[in-house]
């Protein structure tokens, strides 16, 4: 947590730099200083060997408890809790093993590269939590609340949708809000990973946990503490650090059954090898000890999850939050990716440009009324008209027993009489007046979104929005079909504006005037006949087809709460661009895995075949085993770049 009076110290994190190899940071890691510390034990007693056996053994042990005391701990406590076997446990005891005939150099070798690959996957695992979550340590607990002309230093949960706070220069921001006085530049790296501040000035939205410039800010609060952006991230980093990959949870399965058999191998070789094969208990002791490293499946068991955990930060680096390692799995099988059109692939801040009114009705008038029903919604067109009445300085009127009218639009009584706004498309099909009709083709093959006002069941007026297209929207489209993605558009909207917005993205598949169960149906359709799925979604409407996607992907910065619940992907900088490059990352992290995968079974079987037929030496065995380990979590760590 961050105090108001050390807030000036504080340094929002730069995505670029966290690029940088962090050899502080791995030197810092517990784990990896105790496997350090036993390599250099272990060297030191291999020095004193041949002046002082009893000294060397004593440094040995000291060695062997130092790197093998956290790996013992954990595979004791599987055994204990899950009355199961691990590789923790095997390494141990093939280490043990091999003290009690004499190799406590190779025993100390095992424990030192074993517990070295062991710190490489939890420096992993720390990296992976901190690109994610370091934002939590920048949650500021206090606000500067202004009433009544004073100023209170005040917790952040004690804030109000409504109260006004300051801020000064080089100080967090204490809540999502919007700029009432003030221009400053404000570092959004942490919510968004822009790598510059962005100018903010009256009217612009801030978010909770990015670091002011150096202006004095007055700000309003537009939501509670836990319902802030940065609360967001808490909540899905929580999620995140939670969900294990069906990969891992099957390797994990595979462990436990495999660790059976190589203690069930081992014992049967010092048992019965004397007896069958005619070996010397001291040989077969031996070629059991060389048996339980070379074939305990510790690479195999490191071949996913450092991959995923890179990959996964990598990505969180770019503002893009993975739920869980499934995901990126899935990711990297997509073959279609599906937007929602308002609010993804358009900006979602509509602008009204047509405003026609009935002859013998007053256009203001009509406005006036057209508004004031329209302010009982929370839908984006909806403030688009409100803030056109606002730009007109219309008056607005009292309006009673509003109702959503679901997949079409909303009604209310104003002055006693029942007006409804919403989709043109009531007018398909009907013996419409060709006035209305003509407009309404005029203004949709200009890509305009259509609406009429209705008196009762009468036609007398026509409302035409217009929302701009995302400037990175024609990229990222280009960069999936680049990839031989299909990309396709659900909209709500009529099928002439979708057809002229989808045409100017260049967009392969256009499906318009659905309803949200519609948007599901498509998608499902979609999974039978291309495979995988990707849904990219902000809206509540969305929330159904973002759940039934193969990955659903929520806008972050201005998504519903519910679309970015259901989500199992979320841009938190809503850059829709970073979808292709994030789809080829976990392509990369898929091939990265099954290159490890059958790297470390080629290895094991390498070396239970040389231990029988070769007579490998348990020094060989140690490094050929512990080594391949190492190469697998190195091998997945490239996906930090």
């Amino acid at each position: 947590m961050v105090s108001t009076a050390s807030r000036k110290m504080i340094k929002q994190p730069n995505p670029r730099n966290q690029r940088k190899f962090d050899l502080r940071g791995m030197l810092r890691n517990t784990e990896m200083l105790a496997a350090l510390s036993s390599g250099a034990l272990t060297l030191i007693a291999w020095s004193v060997g041949p002046w002082s056996d009893i000294l060397s053994v004593l440094i040995y042990v000291i060695a062997y408890t130092l790197g093998g005391w956290v790996k013992a701990k954990e595979g004791v406590q599987t055994l204990i809790q899950e009355h199961d076997l691990d590789v923790n446990l095997l390494m141990i005891a093939a280490a043990m093993g091999a003290a009690t005939i004499g190799y406590w150099n190779e025993g100390a070798l095992l424990i030192f590269i074993f517990a070295l690959s062991g710190a490489l996957e939890s420096y992993t695992m720390e990296r992976s939590k901190k690109d994610i979550s370091s934002l939590m340590a920048l949650k500021p607990e206090t606000a500067i609340l202004i009433e009544n002309g004073t100023m209170t230093e005040v917790p952040i949960g004690q804030l109000q949708v409504g109260d006004l706070f300051l801020v000064k220069p080089g100080e967090l921001i204490s809540a999502d809000g919007q700029i009432q006085r003030g221009y400053s530049a404000i570092n959004q790296a942490s919510i968004t990973g822009e790598a510059h501040p962005v100018d903010k000035t009256t009217g612009d939205e801030v978010f909770a946990g990015t670091l002011n410039g150096e202006g004095v800010l007055y700000v309003e609060v537009t939501k509670t503490a836990e319902d802030t952006v940065f609360a967001k991230i808490i909540r899905l980093v929580e999620e995140a650090e939670s969900e294990v990959p069906d990969s891992q949870r099957f390797i994990k399965r595979f462990e436990s059954i495999y660790a059976r058999i190589v203690v069930l191998v081992t014992v049967v070789v010092i048992g019965l090898a004397p007896l069958v094969l005619g070996w010397t208990w001291g040989n077969s002791f031996y070629k059991a000890m060389v048996f339980l490293v070379v074939a305990s499946p510790c690479a195999l068991v490191s071949s996913i999850m450092p991959a995923m955990l890179s990959a996964i930060s990598n990505r969180a680096r770019r503002g893009i939050l993975f739920k869980g390692g499934a995901h990126v799995e899935n990711m990297a099988l997509t073959s279609v990716v599906a937007f929602d059109k308002t609010g993804t692939l358009t900006m979602g801040t509509p602008q009204v440009t047509d405003f026609i009114a009935c002859d013998g009705y007053d256009r203001h008038e009509l406005l006036s009324i057209c508004a004031s029903v329209e302010q009982l919604s929370e839908h984006p067109l909806a403030k688009a008209i409100l803030r056109r009445a606002e730009e007109e300085g219309v008056t607005l009127k009292l309006a009673d027993s509003a109702q959503a009218l679901t997949g079409w639009g909303i009604e209310a009584e104003v002055e006693g009489k029942k007006w409804r706004i919403g989709k043109s498309n009531i007018m398909d099909g009907s013996s419409m007046q060709s006035e209305w009709v003509d407009h309404r083709n005029r203004l949709m093959s200009e890509g305009k979104t259509v609406s009429v006002i209705m008196d009762e069941d009468r036609i007398v007026g026509m409302v035409a929005l217009k929302d701009l297209i995302r400037p990175q929207a024609v990229r990222a489209v280009k960069s999936l079909q680049a990839l031989g993605i299909r990309v396709a558009m659900l909209t709500g909207d009529h099928i002439d504006t979708a057809r002229v917005i989808g045409e100017q993205m260049g967009v392969d598949d256009i499906y318009a005037d659905l309803l949200p169960e519609d948007k599901v149906n498509h998608v499902k359709q979609m999974r039978e006949k291309y495979g995988h799925v990707v849904m990219v979604g902000d809206g509540i409407n969305d929330a159904p087809a973002l759940a039934t996607a193969t990955v659903g992907i929520g806008m972050g910065m201005n998504g519903s709460g519910t679309a970015l619940e259901v989500a199992d992907v979320v841009l938190m900088n809503d850059n829709i661009e970073e979808i292709a490059s994030t789809i080829t990352l976990a392509r990369r992290a898929q091939r990265i895995i099954k290159q490890n995968i059958v790297f470390a079974i080629s290895v094991i079987l390498l070396l239970i075949t040389s231990n029988f037929v070769t007579n490998i030496p348990l020094p060989f065995g140690v490094i050929g085993h512990e080594g391949s380990t190492i190469l697998v979590i190195l091998n997945g760590l490239r996906l930090l770049r």
